[in-house]
């Protein structure tokens, strides 16, 4: 049970990061489910790169923009000048990227970008595409259905894991061991992510006294189908957007250009919280009737065909909801979807203070996506700094130090953990949400402590750590900004 490098996740950072590592080396991609269960898989819009060396400075003041003065200008511009490498490598790796009839890629526009540089495969099925064509290339061992428990770490350094599978508890050693396990989907009432985000992982960081930053910094996604009995919503691309489609409410009305002159191409928080708040005041007008306290996505600039062609994965989904489309009006509302904090790390993507742990994708925080994630940078950061970790890696020379953990006896899972779940993320959902107050925020630390004291199984714990984390960090910052909005 000795490797040379762990890597924690199966999305685009985790399986990218192993095709960095050569053939030689002895690699264990772990992941919770199947590995198409993750946020890569329902990606739909694409990766943001720059388009060739003079759109860098555009790319860097829009990413600049969109994270409201809190990102990190160096990181910024080093994504954005890699973005050319990475992209000439997945071209190399054959990823079969959208393209016109003469073998150009195609280049959409998303929100808050100054011109169209959003590369896309399948349509709307870029996660898909992409995901399915690296897993196709790696050649390393990779566990399904493996639970990471536990960090082995002492004295600044992270020895391995503990791993729950169905043969099994068992502890892994290695040399580096790599985290590209996600963000924190599970804990909100309405999200878009897989089932498997929970945040776990955050919760490890913290009882290991690491850090966590940025962590109030977290991303509704304006346009969401969440009519839907599953626990992840459905998301409609922003590319819908950048394309054409707008935003209506019962009457037709454009109502986005009350809240900013930029319409549905305003930043992601803006246009959340906008929404958010019409459909409240829509509510209140309305109490009795739920079609005029809507809010629709309008999708009658597409013709059939060209929807049919360009968003394929969206219009399957819908039809099987009985939607005509392009025709009928979708009722939409925000859902959580992504987090601009993480886990501290630095420019290679290593967590601060450990030797040896690499943190990568959305369970860092890189300091590239300030207080609001410009549309489509996500996949591009798990590229650009899986890249970046494995090079760390391999330019050093690390051996294996050789210490034997006892396996942990705690109760991962207790009967009244499912009930405290569905409770914590109603109130993650209703207190630190798009908009928030500091009664809220109060209102549910006190919940979660009460949580965190009744005795719940461990992997709950550790949600309710993450979770805590963050209301703590939304209560410090008094003042809004970005996606930290306060009333």
């Amino acid at each position: 049970m000795h490797y040379d490098v762990i890597i924690v996740g199966a999305g685009i950072a985790g399986l990218y990061a192993s095709l960095n590592l050569p053939k030689n080396l002895k690699v264990l991609i772990l992941c919770k489910d199947q590995p198409w269960e993750c946020n890569t898989f329902y990606a739909q819009g694409g990766i943001a790169v720059a388009k060739d060396k003079k759109d860098i400075p555009l790319h860097i003041n829009d990413t600049l923009k969109a994270g409201a003065g809190m990102c990190d200008k160096k990181i910024v511009k080093l994504l954005s000048e890699e973005s050319l490498e990475v992209l000439e490598d997945l071209i190399h790796k054959e990823i079969p990227f959208d393209r016109d009839k003469e073998g150009n890629l195609l280049f959409t526009k998303e929100a808050a970008h100054s011109t169209s540089r959003i590369i896309h495969a399948g349509g709307d099925c870029t996660g898909r595409v992409i995901h399915s064509h690296l897993i196709s290339q790696i050649s390393h061992t990779l566990w399904k259905n493996a639970t990471v428990t536990e960090l082995l770490i002492d004295n600044n350094h992270c020895y391995g894991v503990s791993v729950l599978t169905k043969r099994g508890n068992y502890n892994l050693y290695a040399k580096n061991i790599i985290l590209a396990s996600g963000g924190i989907g599970a804990l909100f009432e309405y999200h878009t992510n897989a089932y498997t985000i929970s945040s776990e992982l955050h919760g490890m960081i913290l009882e290991n006294g690491l850090k966590l930053q940025d962590m109030e910094m977290l991303q509704f996604h304006p346009t969401v189908f969440v009519k839907t009995p599953y626990a992840r919503k459905m998301l409609l691309s922003e590319a819908l957007r950048g394309e054409g489609a707008y935003i209506i409410d019962f009457w037709g009305k454009r109502f986005l250009f009350d809240y900013d002159d930029r319409g549905e191409l305003a930043s992601r928080d803006k246009v959340a919280r906008s929404i958010y708040d019409y459909k409240l005041q829509l509510s209140q007008k309305y109490p009795t009737n739920s079609q005029e306290s809507e809010v629709y996505l309008d999708l009658s600039a597409f013709s059939k065909d060209f929807f049919q062609t360009r968003f394929p994965n969206i219009a399957r989904n819908l039809n099987a909801f009985g939607f005509d489309l392009p025709k009928d009006k979708i009722p939409i509302s925000p859902a959580f979807h992504y987090c601009m904090g993480g886990i501290k790390c630095d420019e290679k993507g290593k967590v601060l203070n450990i030797d040896n742990l690499y943190a990568i994708g959305e369970c860092a925080c890189t300091g590239v996506h300030g207080a609001n994630r410009l549309a489509s940078n996500s996949l591009l950061e798990a590229l650009v700094f899986a890249r970046r970790a494995t090079l760390d890696i391999l330019g050093k020379e690390t051996t294996l130090n050789k210490r034997e953990f006892p396996l942990h006896t705690q109760t991962l899972y207790k009967e009244q953990d499912e009930n405290l779940k569905t409770i914590l993320r109603n109130l993650m959902w209703n207190k630190v949400g798009i908009i928030r107050k500091k009664s809220d925020l109060n209102e549910a630390l006190g919940g979660i402590e009460v949580m965190l004291q009744s005795g719940v199984g461990r992997l709950l714990k550790l949600r309710l750590l993450t979770a805590k984390n963050i209301v703590e960090s939304a209560l410090k910052r008094s003042h809004s900004i970005g996606a930290h909005y306060m009333r």
